[in-house]
């Protein structure tokens, strides 16, 4: 558990010694109920245990539903309402390009008056980086714990970005492979990305109407009009970043047609190859069927040039039949 207090006009920050793990959650609430004017507390968890959240609830008033939804990390991305307080639930995520994966986390946001309770699950900690960039710029803690949810929620949208940057580049390389000279059969790595372009479409879609309820819901509650384009600008890149996952979705169908196309092709080509060489290989065959029936009256039998005439006329369809078919690309 970690806290952070700050104070809005002069940007100062202070970091609360949590002490051991059995006496956090009681220095953090002695200092959240001694704030003074203008000031807000941070809190981060960070996979906690249901008797913290619950003993944090207690004191900052949270719905036992959004304990829950906090304690599971099995949420949606949501924006729920319970009295003063405003939850927002969202998909962290990151690639992982060494294995071609799409990993993803979950992170909840509770903003009241005066605190802001992050809890995290998984890798990604957007928590670290919107810090140093309230750190960076301390006019937006002008705003009060609206900063603090307005610097994660960017963070957040920035790692979609460059999410869909990295596999935007996964799947040039994926084309290049797919459309090369080498017959090798691609679907698995097709399908393999695919899911995990599901899976970012999963985290990004429907986080996207929640931004604008978000907003929404600011202004029922008097919010500073002053934050809102901050808002706006998060939600102009998350959309941005909604419509590439979409595209990317799309190319991935268009080159999974396009690998079975090739594999069609390949087969194709593989069926006239085999017909070619049947039927080159059918003119001997037939010759030799005919002298080898044995019938008494052959005069060809007979013949001292008989095994000569039968090998030349084999050699030359065959010849005939070879050249035919390699002027017609069947070999």
């Amino acid at each position: 558990m970690e806290c952070v207090v700050y104070e809005e006009k002069s940007g100062r920050s202070e970091t609360v010694e949590c002490g051991l793990d059995d006496e956090a959650c009681r220095l953090v609430l002695k200092r959240l109920r001694g704030l003074g004017d203008g000031e807000f507390g941070w809190v981060r968890l960070v996979d906690p245990a249901e008797e913290e959240v619950v003993q944090l609830a207690a004191e900052l008033g949270l719905h036992p539903l959004a304990v829950e939804d906090a304690v599971q990390a099995r949420q949606r991305p949501k924006r729920e309402r319970f009295g003063e307080v405003l939850a927002v639930a969202l998909k962290t995520l990151w690639y992982v390009e060494e294995e071609a994966a799409v990993e993803t986390g979950e992170l909840m946001l509770f903003v009241g008056p005066r605190y802001i309770l992050t809890v995290r699950h998984g890798q990604a900690d957007p928590t670290a980086e919107a810090a140093r960039r309230l750190e960076t710029d301390p006019s937006m803690l002008r705003f009060g714990p609206l900063a603090v949810l307005h610097a994660v929620l960017d963070v957040v949208v920035d790692a979609y970005s460059e999410a869909a940057e990295t596999v935007r580049a996964a799947l040039d390389r994926l084309e290049d492979r797919v459309f090369s000279s080498s017959r090798v059969d691609h679907t698995e790595d097709i399908y393999s990305l695919k899911r995990e372009v599901r899976e970012f479409r999963d985290a990004v879609q429907p986080l996207v109407p929640v931004l604008p309820g978000l907003l929404g819901g600011l202004s029922e509650v008097d919010r500073p009009a002053k934050v809102l384009p901050y808002f706006r600008d998060v939600a102009d890149h998350l959309n941005r970043t909604d419509t590439e996952v979409r595209t990317l979705d799309e190319l991935l169908n268009s080159v999974l047609d396009a690998q079975q196309a090739r594999v069609g092709t390949w087969q194709n080509d593989d069926m006239r190859r085999i017909s070619a060489w049947a039927a080159i290989f059918a003119v001997p065959t037939m010759v030799a069927g005919v002298y080898g029936m044995n019938f008494e009256h052959m005069p060809e039998l007979g013949w001292s040039y008989g095994y000569p005439l039968a090998v030349g006329l084999m050699a030359a369809a065959s010849g005939f039949l070879y050249r035919s078919f390699r002027r017609n690309g069947w070999l």
